[in-house]
C-alpha cells in the first residue's frame, strides 16, 4: 500500500475536513496517517487509520509556525512516505522542503486564503512573508485544491498554477429519528444556531446585539474561539443571559442531531479580506444537511449558494435593527420556510461529501501505482 501522510496544524478532533480526506484516501487503498496536534484539552481520538499529535510549547505567533514546521520537516524526512499533502499554507513550508530532499510528491489542500485572512491582512511585513513562502513552496507542489470557486480563481491567477474545487461537504445522512436523548428542550421558543469558530469576523457581536429584538427565541452557539470570553461579556452587558446560549465545542455526532432541531442556521461573516470575501463556509452545507433555512451574509459565494439553490435569505442590513427585522419576518413567512426546507433537503442530494469525493479521486488515483508515481523534482 502506498503511504501517504497529512499534516495539518489543527486539533484533529476538530477538523472535518481532513477526516472525510483522509477517510476518502482510505478508502482508495492508501495507509493513511495523519499528523496534528496535541493541546491541553484534547479529548482521546479514536480513528480507523493511524494519527499522531505533536505538544508544542508555543501555540500561536512566529515561534509556534516556525517549530511546528521544523518538527514536521524532520518526522518526514525520516518516516517511511510515499506522498505528502499538505493541509493550508501554515503546514506547506516544512513539507516541502523535506519533499525536496526526498524527492516525494506533494499535494496541497489549501483550505483558505491564508494571506488574506484579517489577523494577517493587519501585519503586511508578516503577510509579505507567508506570500513568499507561499510562491517558493508551491514550485514544489504537483497538485493542488481548495474549498471555493472564488479562491480557485484567484489562487490560479496568482500562481499560475490549476486548483481543483473540492467543497468541504457532509456526506449525505440524513436524520430520520433524534434519540429522547438528544432532543433539546426550549420550550416554544424558536432557535437561531451558530455552529463554528468564535473567532473575529463572524459577525456575531452584531447577532448577539439583535436577539433584544427577536421574541420567544434563543440563540445557540455552538463552537470555541478567541472571542467566546469577549461574546460572553457582550451577552451580560446586554442582559442577554436567558437569550444565548454558550454550548462549546461539540463533535460531528453531537452536531448532527442538534442541527436539524433549528429553526435557522447562520453565517454572518464580515467582509474582511479577500479570504472571508470568497468564503464558503462548511457550516452553511451542514444546515442544508438538517433541513434548515439558512441567512447569510451578503458575500459571494454565499450569494450564489443560497440564490442557486434557494434554502433561505441574504442578509439586507448589517446592525442589530435590521437583522432582527429580517429574522423576524423570516421566522414569519411560513411558506417560505417550508419551500427552503423542500430544497434543502433535495439540495443535499447534490451538495454531499460523496460527489466531491470523486473529483478527489481523481486527484489522487495517479499516485496509488507505483509504476505511476509521479515525483517533483
Amino acid at each position: 500500500m502506498r503511504k501517504i501522510l497529512l499534516a495539518v496544524t489543527n486539533d484533529l478532533n476538530t477538523d472535518h475536513r481532513v477526516h472525510k480526506v483522509a477517510s476518502s484516501l482510505q478508502k482508495m487503498g492508501f495507509e493513511v496517517t495523519l499528523l496534528g496536534r496535541r493541546f491541553r484539552k484534547s479529548s482521546s481520538l479514536s480513528r480507523p487509520y493511524q494519527t499522531r499529535r505533536v505538544r508544542l510549547l508555543f501555540n500561536k505567533g512566529p515561534i509556534f509556525y516556525a517549530t511546528f514546521n521544523i518538527r514536521l520537516f524532520f518526522h518526514v524526512l525520516f518516516g517511511k512516505y510515499d506522498v505528502l499533502v499538505a493541509n493550508d499554507l501554515d503546514t506547506l513550508p516544512g513539507i516541502t522542503a523535506a519533499a525536496s530532499l526526498r524527492k516525494l510528491p506533494v499535494i496541497y489542500d489549501s483550505h483558505e486564503l491564508f494571506t488574506e485572512v484579517p489577523e494577517v491582512i493587519k501585519r503586511p511585513w508578516v503577510q509579505g512573508m507567508w506570500r513568499r513562502l507561499e510562491k517558493l513552496s508551491l514550485s514544489h507542489v504537483h497538485s493542488a485544491y481548495t474549498v471555493s470557486q472564488s479562491i480557485s480563481e484567484c489562487l490560479s491567477s496568482v500562481y499560475r498554477k490549476e486548483f481543483t474545487v473540492i467543497r468541504n461537504m457532509p456526506r449525505f445522512s440524513p436524520v430520520t429519528y433524534i434519540p429522547g436523548d438528544r432532543q433539546m428542550d426550549f420550550g416554544d421558543q424558536q432557535i437561531i444556531l451558530y455552529q463554528g469558530a468564535l473567532n473575529l469576523g463572524r459577525g456575531l457581536e452584531m447577532m448577539i446585539r439583535a436577539m433584544k429584538y427577536i421574541p420567544k427565541t434563543i440563540l445557540l452557539l455552538a463552537g470555541d474561539g478567541d472571542k467566546k470570553e469577549e461574546l460572553q461579556e457582550l451577552v451580560i452587558q446586554e442582559n442577554l443571559g436567558g437569550k444565548v446560549v454558550f454550548l462549546g465545542r461539540l463533535s460531528l455526532s453531537e452536531l448532527h442531531f442538534l442541527t436539524p432541531q433549528a429553526d435557522l442556521g447562520i453565517s454572518l461573516e464580515e467582509d474582511l479580506g479577500l479570504s472571508y470575501h470568497f468564503a464558503l463556509p462548511n457550516k452553511l452545507f451542514d444546515y442544508i444537511h438538517a433541513g434548515i433555512p439558512v441567512l447569510v451574509s451578503d458575500l459571494p459565494e454565499m450569494r450564489r449558494l443560497v440564490e442557486n439553490y434557494k434554502v433561505g435569505e441574504i442578509l439586507k442590513e448589517r446592525t442589530p435593527d435590521a437583522v432582527a427585522l429580517q429574522i423576524n419576518n423570516l421566522f414569519l413567512a411560513k411558506e417560505h420556510r417550508k419551500i427552503w426546507e423542500e430544497n434543502a433537503s433535495l439540495a443535499a442530494r447534490e451538495l454531499c461529501w460523496e460527489n466531491e469525493e470523486k473529483k478527489l479521486a481523481a486527484i489522487y488515483a495517479p499516485f496509488l501505482e507505483e509504476s505511476g508515481h509521479p515525483v517533483v523534482e
